[in-house]
């Protein structure tokens, strides 16, 4: 059985810390409905500062990527899980980018947008789309309310595309690839 080379530190990093961001991002948005009233903004708030934290380090993990090819698969892999590890990665990235972008047009679409500033977590306002918000008031119901939906239905492609993922993982690593070695920033490389 071979296995196969780490990533690097940078490809970790950025693995681990987007994967928190969404993690915390998809508890706000369950918590939210149940929140009192007046937690319920501030709630919201993090949730799309957080979105727009995610969208810019993904930015940054596609150019990392298209620099820093990544370790190959263990050539033991079959050639459905090697297709399959490619389609879930290419829709992850897909999703990671299309949810942030989908809430930020849904948000720039909003009625009440103009008077409700977008705080990047209290340090500064973050810009909403201006060519959204300058759009009459029924095409922008509309477009919010499209966006609004795109976004759920990719946060259901997130959740089956997470769950793939971690499948997959976990699957190669009870086999004895050492799967999530590849991914962890301690420790030692393992050995091939």
């Amino acid at each position: 059985m071979t296995i196969a080379a780490r990533y690097t530190r940078t490809a970790m990093t950025l693995h681990w810390v987007v994967a928190l961001l969404m993690i915390v991002n998809v508890g706000l948005a369950w918590a939210w409905p149940y929140a009192a009233d007046e937690s319920v903004r501030p709630l919201i708030n993090n949730h799309k500062a957080i979105g727009v934290t995610v969208l810019g380090l993904v930015l940054l993990r596609i150019l990392w990527r298209i620099g820093h090819r990544p370790p190959p698969m263990s050539p033991d892999y079959a050639r459905w899980e090697r297709s399959l590890a490619h389609v879930v990665h290419v829709g992850l990235y897909v999703v990671m980018l299309g949810m942030p972008l989908t809430g930020w047009i849904m948000d720039s679409a909003w009625e009440h947008a103009a008077e409700n500033p977008m705080p990047y977590f209290g340090l500064f306002e973050w810009p909403r789309l201006s060519f959204v918000m300058a759009l009459d008031p029924a095409t922008k119901k509309t477009v919010h309310d499209g966006f609004g939906e795109a976004h759920e239905i990719l946060a259901k492609f997130l959740y089956l595309l997470f769950a793939l993922h971690l499948a997959g993982a976990l699957k190669h690593q009870f086999q004895g690839h050492r799967e999530i070695q590849r991914m962890l920033p301690w420790g030692r490389a393992p050995k091939g």
